[in-house]
């Protein structure tokens, strides 16, 4: 994985009881100075059934964003096929390999994470999180759904919340989409 320190933002995905969650916080920074502090760094995709987000510089994260989506248009039904060809792709295209960015992608079933070294890791807790604040959000992710009864997309807003006391890159303006249980009525 390209452990290069990403101070973006943070951004975290939650499985649990049958819903996904995924949360980023709005902070953008340029350097050491704070420029945006309500930037949207997650969004749905092919009509809400694909949840993604991005740690990294905002263009690339839309180029890689428009990139998945090509990706998903193939392979409509199978968002790891769709993960692995992208990740494929932006490790092996000689422009794309420059893009400084991480994704999560997330479906009913699965939540991935994508970097341009050619990984595409689907997490074993089913909680992921990228980013300065990533570590932050994510251990706070796992105490959360062990320790609580929070919905997935409440454990995501908290374990942000949490984040953006401890990382200096990560803000509480925090942004949740949900894919919320099949069968829930919701």
């Amino acid at each position: 994985m390209d452990h290069r320190r990403i101070r973006a933002t943070t951004v975290v995905a939650v499985r649990k009881d049958g819903a996904v969650a995924l949360a980023g916080d709005g902070q953008v920074t340029m350097g050491d100075t704070v420029v945006k502090t309500r930037a949207q760094k997650v969004r749905a995709l092919r009509d809400g059934q694909i949840l993604t987000g991005f740690a990294g510089a905002v263009a690339d994260a839309f180029t890689l964003f428009e990139r998945l989506e090509q990706k998903l248009e193939r392979s409509p039904s199978n968002l790891a096929k769709a993960a692995v060809e992208l990740a494929k792709e932006w490790r092996t295209d000689r422009y794309l390999r420059r893009l400084d960015a991480m994704l999560v992608v997330a479906d009913r079933d699965q939540i991935l994470l994508v970097s341009g070294t050619g990984d595409v890791i689907q997490p074993d807790d089913q909680i992921a999180a990228i980013g300065s604040g990533g570590s932050y959000a994510l251990a706070a992710a796992r105490a959360l759904v062990n320790h609580s009864s929070l919905s997935a997309a409440e454990v995501a807003r908290e374990a942000l919340m949490i984040a953006g006391e401890i990382c200096i890159y990560t803000n509480q303006d925090v942004t949740v989409l949900e894919l919320k249980a099949e069968g829930s009525g919701e």
